[in-house]
């Protein structure tokens, strides 16, 4: 049966009985209680109309038959026309394409920068995590494209033409040769032999006057590659002077209608994120502009790397979502043992759990988002610069086995690619892995501490608006601050070796202390219990004695 077919009559040995129907047809932002009330709580009540509309759409059995389209029909790399002119153009299923034009079209990308009013990050930040709750493969140059502005918003040679384009909500995926009046960014940082150490680089930029320079190298991944322009890494010099790394500005398209020298190697065969593409390019004779100033490439792109990691908590909170619908959906349409899987304890205080850690990491991107407002506060920016990546670390690397726990609530059908979980767990790695993965991210808190001693005191200021809430919660609090006392003067490699063991007590405290702020009391006491308490478990599904599961599964 396709999407919102109707079934053939069955052979009468094969009634399909006991089944959960298709989970479609449904309001997405409605039905997800815990989001609407946090869209609530962190101002951006004004967007329930919109919201409301989007989650219509993503729920609807178009928008999910083009989802399981543009992830089996996946990307096709095209390097030559049929004369053999080199177009290094990918070729994407039209599923994929109106995918993202809707998600360009609701504000998912650039939304908060072209209308910054208050709770307009949180806004997007609910609209972003709606479309890639169902398809997230659109969602890399959707976020790209969304962190890429603060990166360049501040060299005005370039943000005069490209602003517009990126601020727009129309979507055109042709590389046109006469301009177009929207865009979407990618990047393309790490090669073969640095990897996440971007300064081992060696794509070299040539000064050729102005702000141009010529490229001449490779990267191992570029993202998105039929974007209309990419954030690149190289190192650059002008004349004998040697600059050291720099960000440049690469169009696909140069002015007067002339395609840019890049060379699409091959498409990566991927784990996961299959509906986007991801590449190997080479760039020879390639024209960059520099963003910012020479040699301070890392400086430039830092503030679109925070965005980058803040999607990255988001897009796995999405998942999570997912993964507790369907399998909350499942569970209450099939039976076994005499009653229904919901009703049945052992499965309850699974789905319970897997709901609460789905909660706390929403709320911790939300609580994100809001950090990231344009009205946000000196005090804020200290925050977000330890939060982003403590909670980009921990709730990460929660998402694949998040995923494959409510797979198999399915049982086998979870494990088939007839329904949507065994997608989100190959999905979910992506993003502990994107844009540092686990020692990246432990040793960028490390640096946070070090050498922004504000972002610590903002961070222990954030924990103290629960004292008191919680005798776990303090203990737990009193513990890693100590922690991270010691390790703020302790040598160089007993800090490394502790940084994972901070950044996740760091990260529990601070969803912790959002649950109790902003869940009810029964799901916040049940989730400090079964993450900080004495007799927590290592597995879903283990909560503390007489937690009312079935209440915290009905919520969502």
């Amino acid at each position: 049966m396709s999407a919102g077919g109707t079934p053939q009559r069955g052979s009468s040995t094969h009634p399909v009985e006991n089944q959960a129907p298709w989970r479609v047809r449904l309001d997405e932002y409605t039905v997800n209680t815990p989001l609407a009330e946090a869209v609530r709580a962190f101002g951006a009540d004004w967007a329930d109309d919109a919201l409301r509309e989007t989650g219509a759409l993503v729920g609807s059995a178009s928008f999910q038959d083009d989802a399981e389209r543009a992830n089996v029909h996946t990307p096709v790399a095209r390097l030559h026309d049929r004369w053999g002119n080199r177009i290094d153009e990918v070729e994407y299923d039209p599923s994929y394409h109106r995918i993202i034009g809707e998600a360009v079209a609701r504000g998912a990308h650039t939304s908060a920068w072209a209308d910054p009013r208050a709770g307009a990050g949180v806004a997007r930040a609910t609209t972003f995590m709606l479309f890639a709750q169902v398809e997230p493969g659109h969602a890399c140059p959707v976020s790209m494209t969304h962190a890429a502005v603060a990166s360049i918003k501040d060299s005005p040679w370039i943000a005069d033409e490209w602003m517009p384009r990126l601020l727009s909500r129309e979507y055109e995926p042709r590389l046109l040769d006469g301009g177009k009046r929207s865009a979407l960014v990618g990047m393309a940082m790490t090669e073969k032999q640095g990897g996440s150490d971007v300064r081992a680089g060696t794509t070299v930029g040539v000064a050729m006057g102005g702000h141009a320079y010529e490229l001449t190298g490779h990267k191992w991944f570029c993202s998105a590659p039929m974007s209309d322009a990419f954030l690149v890494l190289a190192q650059t010099r002008d004349g004998g002077v040697e600059d050291g790394l720099s960000c440049l500005f690469v169009p696909r398209v140069l002015p007067h209608g002339v395609r840019n020298a890049f060379r699409i190697q091959r498409l990566k065969d991927k784990v996961g994120n299959r509906s986007n593409a991801s590449s190997e390019v080479e760039f020879d004779g390639t024209v960059g502009l520099l963003l910012g100033e020479p040699g301070r490439g890392v400086r430039t792109i830092i503030e679109m790397v925070q965005r980058t990691r803040l999607d990255c908590v988001l897009g796995t909170a999405a998942g999570m979502r997912q993964s507790v619908a369907e399998a909350v959906w499942h569970a209450r349409g099939r039976s076994a043992f005499g009653r229904l899987l919901v009703d049945q304890p052992a499965m309850t205080s699974v789905l319970a759990d897997l709901a609460l850690e789905y909660e706390a990491a929403m709320l911790t991107g939300m609580r994100l988002a809001q950090l990231f407002e344009a009205d946000a506060s000196d005090h804020d920016v200290a925050l977000r610069r330890l939060a982003t990546p403590v909670s980009k670390y921990w709730i990460c690397k929660r998402g694949p086995h998040h995923a494959y726990e409510a797979m198999e609530c399915l049982g086998g059908n979870g494990y088939t690619e007839s329904f949507p979980l065994g997608r989100r767990y190959r999905e979910q790695p992506v993003m502990a892995i994107w844009e540092g993965s686990g020692n990246v991210i432990a040793l960028d808190v490390l640096r946070a501490l070090t050498r922004d001693p504000e972002s610590a005191a903002a961070f222990a200021d954030e924990l103290a608006t629960t004292t008191g809430s919680s005798a776990l919660l303090d203990a737990h609090v009193d513990r890693t601050l100590a922690l991270l006392g010691r390790l703020s003067t302790a040598d160089a490699d007993e800090a490394a070796a502790q940084a994972r063991r901070l950044t996740e007590d760091l990260a529990l405290a601070f969803q912790a202390s959002l649950m109790l702020r902003h869940a009810p009391s029964r799901d916040a006491d049940a989730f400090v219990a079964a993450r900080l308490g004495d007799d927590r478990g290592a597995q879903y599904g283990v909560l503390p004695s007489g937690t009312d599961a079935a209440a915290i599964v009905a919520r969502h």
